[in-house]
């Protein structure tokens, strides 16, 4: 059976485990992984404050150092899921351009 995430952004999966947050299908070329390094309490929560976000190539025949494309400190989970979700378009975007020719 399928896995379903019960959680989506603009469409996307996004699935957390802990600290690490992944963003994107992996049956496509590129995913975005966020990584929290730390967190602060809000109204008596706790909230992602620091995050690592790095742009990942699913190919997965190459290095785990040859398969991060882009990385990048961010203040917040909006501000990491912003930046995350512009590269992962881009990058799918161009990866569908080189498939065509």
């Amino acid at each position: 059976m399928a896995f379903t995430p019960k959680l989506t952004y603009k469409g996307r999966p996004l699935v957390r485990c802990k600290n690490d947050i992944y963003y994107g299908s992996l049956s496509d070329p590129y995913v975005i992984f966020m990584q929290v390094l730390t967190s602060k309490e809000e109204n008596g929560v706790q909230v992602a404050d620091r995050i690592h976000v790095t742009l990942l190539s699913t190919d997965t025949t190459k290095s785990p150092i040859e398969r991060m494309k882009k990385q990048s400190d961010k203040n917040g989970l909006w501000s990491a899921l912003e930046i995350g979700t512009i590269w992962l378009e881009k990058s799918l975007l161009d990866a569908k351009k080189d498939e065509k020719k």
